[in-house]
């Protein structure tokens, strides 16, 4: 079984920096530069035994890619991430045929973008049904960086970045934020050694006591001059404040200043989480596109 490495990685996102380029609507919402920055970096010390890999090439350009997430620990069932060049759309069926291989006789899923519609078709016609619309799927915002409303905060807090603050006071506040997340200062350590992470770019807001109420991760794609924002919460003791809206305002003006045009963020599509679509809608994102969880017994 091959495993995923650092180095695929890297051409894996360089494979969505050219999709990017021209079909952003294309790139699987795990599979942009920022998510699997952000995956890998978090996951790879304790999961990394378990994440099996393929990879395909034209030359000596990677044109294909399959990550499966094979069962470990609280995950029961496989999950595929996965991305196909749209100008080698049929290579998916290859995709196919190694999942099923390489996850024979488990529970299997993955998402694919709602716009791709020749791979949507193949994994349909393999076996694979969609999830009702009522499940976790997700949908990506954008809004381009020109106009920016000045970021306004509660007296007695102040904006900070990860390179000012303590590990530990990083990985509390994600924490604090996701309390069933079991990321630690080892996980932090590998986000902190993947590219393209940035200290600069990973924002937070400190309240008067000290506690990290909230932060952002921001994942910058130089060629493509878009910015991602990966992970964003806030502290539950520090909700409804204008917190969060505060810092994904100073987050693009950061991103904007280091040289990004467009901005990115993700989150759960279905009617039933309006709060996190209600805050990007806030800030100037509109919806561009969504993904399609389809399953496999």
């Amino acid at each position: 079984m091959d495993l995923l490495t650092a180095a695929d990685v890297r051409l894996m996102q360089g494979l969505a920096q050219r999709i990017v380029a021209t079909r952003l609507d294309l790139v699987n919402s795990d599979a942009s530069v920022g998510e699997l920055a952000w995956n890998w970096g978090k996951g790879h010390a304790a999961f990394g035994a378990t994440w099996s890999r393929r990879l395909w090439f034209a030359g000596d350009d990677l044109v294909a890619w399959g990550w499966a997430q094979l069962p470990h620990r609280h995950l029961t069932s496989a999950y595929l991430a996965l991305q196909v060049d749209p100008d080698h759309a049929p290579l998916v069926d290859e995709v196919i045929d190694w999942y099923d291989e390489v996850a024979a006789g488990m529970r299997r899923s993955l998402i694919v973008q709602g716009a791709d519609k020749f791979g949507l078709a193949r994994w349909n016609a393999r076996g694979y049904e969609r999830e009702p619309d009522s499940g976790g799927w997700t949908q990506l915002n954008v809004r381009d960086l020109h106009d920016i409303e000045k970021p306004l905060l509660p007296k007695g807090f102040r904006f900070r970045n990860a390179d000012e603050v303590s590990p530990a006071a990083v990985v509390q506040a994600h924490v604090d934020a996701w309390p069933s997340s079991p990321y630690n200062l080892d996980a932090y350590e590998g986000v902190r050694a993947t590219e393209p992470y940035r200290g600069d770019l990973h924002v937070l807001v400190e309240a008067p006591d000290g506690t990290m109420a909230a932060s952002a991760v921001m994942w910058l794609d130089e060629v493509n001059r878009t910015a991602e924002f990966e992970p964003v919460g806030t502290h539950p003791d520090y909700r409804r404040q204008g917190l969060g809206r505060a810092l994904l305002l100073h987050g693009m003006h950061v991103a904007r200043d280091a040289g990004a045009t467009q901005m990115t963020v993700a989150c759960l599509g279905a009617a039933d989480h309006p709060k996190a679509r209600g805050l990007y809608y806030g800030v100037g994102f509109d919806y561009f596109s969504r993904d399609i969880i389809l399953n496999r017994a």
